[in-house]
């Protein structure tokens, strides 16, 4: 199908669902996936600046910029992964179709993907992105009180020295 066409499609498979007020929306077949699809891509765009773009909708975990094996230059399309599962139906319905750099976008949703296998020449930064991920490590939730406790601590020590010097200057 052309391309023009299935964006064009989803568009109206979004605006039924408005109509509908959201109930057994299409998305609901690809709840299983975080994954989207992002075509017509400029080719100089980076990952950095896909990333830029489609991060208004959620944090994203992964994205695999399809490039040229032997120049490694973008082929124009993409493959992103969300940390949540409902930014795919914002990102879907709110990208979808528009003009970035004077080149239309195709996003759509992404049922199976399956990331791309290794080979020889494949370089060790991108075996571990294809394995872990572009997200920050997720911290535990001990890590994150004992640094809240020391913060309140020193904002506790702070105020106190603040109370001495207010009370030094208010005796002059």
């Amino acid at each position: 199908m052309n391309p023009m066409t299935n964006m064009k499609n989803v568009q109206k498979l979004s605006d039924q669902d408005l109509k509908l007020g959201g109930k057994n929306s299409w998305h609901d077949q690809y709840r299983d996936s975080a994954w989207i699809f992002v075509g017509g891509l400029p080719y100089d765009l980076t990952e950095g600046d896909v990333i830029c773009v489609f991060s208004q909708y959620g944090e994203i975990v992964n994205i695999n910029l399809v490039r040229d094996k032997t120049s490694g230059k973008s082929k124009g399309f993409c493959f992103i992964c969300y940390e949540d599962q409902r930014s795919t139906v914002l990102a879907v319905d709110n990208l979808n179709g528009i003009k970035l750099v004077g080149k239309t976008l195709r996003v759509d949703h992404v049922q199976d993907y399956r990331p791309p296998k290794e080979n020889e020449n494949t370089d060790a930064e991108t075996k571990q992105l294809y394995m872990e991920g572009c997200a920050p490590e997720v911290q535990s939730q001990s890590s994150t009180k004992s640094k809240t406790s020391s913060k309140t601590e020193s904002d506790t020590k702070r105020s106190h020295s603040h109370k001495e010097r207010s009370s030094k200057k208010e005796k002059r």
